[in-house]
């Protein structure tokens, strides 16, 4: 991480840098990641993978000589129906085996996008779900989506049954269910979000950042005045610490002449930085009491008011067992899907990472998928579902992890 001296050299030279940052020993946020997105083609992909890492471990380069850490490089393609027309065969499947081959020994994990939406032909798919289970089962890096709403289609009743099937089907077929890790139902969720599984690309080549910054949040909750609102002293403190990973990003868009989407805001969490802990430290309360929606809201109203550029979600993450207070206050049946779901009516990214019994049937997946979806196009906003049905497991049962960024909580009732 970065000495405070040169960490505050990188700060706006401008008397509003908030003392917080300015006590800092480093800065108080990780880059997650640099998302490439990269228009694929069947015969030229594997020129266009490789362009892509090599700009990735450039910029990646970049960012640590300002001392900066970079967790993971990642490329998000546009939806492999449209470049990859036999997909869901043999020789489909292939090619996708060796582009997770090619990830792999480069170090990158990569997106194939949107398997359905409304532009490659919404609705139902009936051998989605038997490929999802092949991708997963012969692949490590590979993730992808299906649109269950969106702008140009609303809510697509067909998506929604497919997305169902295959959760189920990756449950059944992976161990511990953890292969629904790579898979997300989204809805609303715009091209150039950098965030994983849900990413996807359109048009010409370009970069987004994504962060993990509750420990910046922290901060900024331990140094709130008496007479500032929460969304305002959030956002100037935000505002001055990514600042110059803005200029940085801005500087590698110059020099490659490749187009820089923004930064996606939204606080990933990760072992050692929790939301959950912000938002208690915010409200005084257990996360899940009553003065949680209200934290929820105005954390939100930061992350849509900052003045640097963003892309993709920008919202509130809550992903129950990424982060070690919601897994714990989730084990503690202090909240459940129905209060997640009314946080999503004024946060981010809705039902990620949920740990739900592992009998749960394809209808009632497709009645939790439905509640996002109709919220997602009420408000027009982006949200996902990535569930996971735990084999052998029922509501209430403690449940663990063999993925070591998954905490251990318990299984989720569906109601």
């Amino acid at each position: 991480m970065i000495h405070r001296r040169a960490f505050i050299s990188l700060l706006p030279a401008s008397l509003a840098i908030p003392d917080i940052l300015l006590a800092a020993d480093s800065p108080p946020f990780r880059i997650r990641t640099i998302t490439a997105g990269v228009p694929l083609t069947a015969s030229g992909w594997q020129q266009q993978l490789l362009e892509a890492a090599t700009f990735l471990r450039a910029a990646k380069s970049d960012f640590q000589d300002q001392a900066y850490e970079v967790q993971t490089l990642r490329i998000a393609t546009q939806a492999l129906p449209e470049y990859l027309h036999d997909w869901s065969g043999t020789a489909g499947l292939r090619v996708l085996a060796e582009m997770d081959e090619f990830c792999r020994s480069e170090g990158l994990i990569l997106s194939v996008g949107q398997m359905i939406n409304a532009a490659v032909g919404g609705g139902y798919n009936a051998r989605l779900a038997d490929w999802a289970v092949e991708l997963i089962r012969t692949t490590e890096r590979l993730n992808f989506t299906v649109a269950v709403a969106s702008a140009s289609g609303g809510v697509d009743v067909g998506a929604i049954r497919s997305a169902a099937e295959t959760i189920a089907a990756i449950a059944k077929s992976s161990p511990g269910g953890e292969g629904n890790f790579r898979f997300a139902a989204t809805a609303f969720c715009p091209p150039g979000t950098p965030f994983f599984p849900a990413a996807w690309h359109q048009g010409d080549p370009s970069f987004a950042i994504g962060l993990e910054t509750p420990p910046l949040l922290q901060l900024a909750a331990e140094s709130l005045p008496a007479d500032r609102s929460v969304a305002d002293h959030i956002a100037a403190v935000m505002d001055a610490a990514l600042g110059p990973v803005q200029r940085q990003a801005e500087e590698i868009s110059r020099r490659t002449e490749k187009p820089y989407l923004g930064i996606d805001t939204s606080p990933a969490p990760g072992p050692d930085a929790s939301i959950g802990k912000v938002i208690e430290s915010i409200s005084g309360a257990a996360f899940g009491s009553i003065s949680t929606l209200r934290t929820c809201a105005s954390i939100t109203d930061a992350l849509k008011n900052l003045q640097v550029k963003t892309c993709g979600y920008s919202g509130l993450m809550l992903p129950v067992v990424e982060d070690t207070v919601l897994a714990k206050r989730a084990a503690e049946g202090r909240y459940g899907i129905q209060e997640l779901l009314l946080y999503s009516s004024v946060c981010g990214t809705d039902l990620d990472v949920v740990p739900l019994p592992g009998d749960s049937s394809t209808e009632s997946l497709e009645a939790v998928i439905g509640d996002v979806a109709a919220l997602a196009n009420k408000y027009r906003k982006s949200l996902s579902a990535r569930l996971f049905p735990i084999p052998g497991k029922q509501a209430g049962d403690a449940v663990t992890f063999k993925n070591p960024f998954l905490m251990d909580s318990v299984v989720m009732e569906i109601d």
